[in-house]
């Protein structure tokens, strides 16, 4: 396998000339284009075809949201990572919602950086950990009513509700706990095929397109 193919979005100059010079050294990532604004990231996202997206959220011409949603129309398979400075509700929220597969701050060290870059280049999903805070936090906010209720009842509501087996809450909880493919078959003494099949059935009972969508919605309706 060679190496993974990164698209760099971003607005301001130093940020990219900084991210250049680190790309240069690291012997697996290879920088294969720079965009300073949306719509010139999106078009070159359908002429390089990257692995991966490096997206800011406050660009211009288009915003990283747009551009996120337009690029996974074009083509679902690019894996988006934003890289932002932003961490409102709204920006974490609609960014997801979008189709971007990770979240991660400008603030992340470089290996964070390529660590998240790896994660969702693989499928697994990636949120900071102040972004997983603060996602979390959110949802119990929202989710204070229904806790109010029996917790055992509202999870088999929800499983019938979604038509997961037990098995699939198993799984699920591990995808919730950023597990990849490998270590859930290893964790559970599954093959690898049966871990990726379960993993599929999850996403299309859900209703969502990646592993970040699927850990929110397990969470927000109390799946695991």
């Amino acid at each position: 396998m060679g190496n993974l193919k990164v698209l760099l979005i971003e607005d301001y100059k130093m940020y990219r000339l900084g991210l250049s010079v680190f790309f240069e050294k690291c012997p697996d990532i290879d920088l294969i284009g720079e965009a300073e604004n949306g719509k010139t990231g999106v078009d070159l996202a359908i002429q390089l075809k990257p692995d991966v997206v490096l997206m800011d959220i406050g660009l211009p011409v288009m915003d990283g949201i747009q551009a996120t949603a337009l690029i996974k129309k074009n083509n679902p398979d690019i894996k988006i990572l934003i890289f932002t400075s932003r961490e409102s509700d709204d920006d974490v929220f609609d960014s997801l919602s979008a189709g971007a597969d990770g979240y991660i701050m400008k603030g992340a060290n470089e290996e964070q950086l390529v660590n998240a870059i790896k994660a969702v280049s693989e499928g697994t999903a990636w949120l900071d950990p102040a972004i997983a805070r603060l996602v979390l936090s959110s949802v119990r906010r929202n989710s204070t009513v229904t806790q109010a209720t029996d917790i055992s009842a509202n999870n088999s509501n929800a499983k019938n509700l979604y038509g997961l087996t037990d098995r699939e809450i198993e799984v699920l909880s591990l995808i919730v706990e950023g597990l990849n493919n490998v270590q859930i078959s290893k964790k559970l003494f599954i093959t690898l095929s049966t871990a990726k099949a379960h993993v599929h059935s999850i996403l299309q009972k859900l209703y969502v397109s990646n592993r970040t969508q699927a850990t929110i919605q397990a969470v927000k309706e109390g799946l695991v």
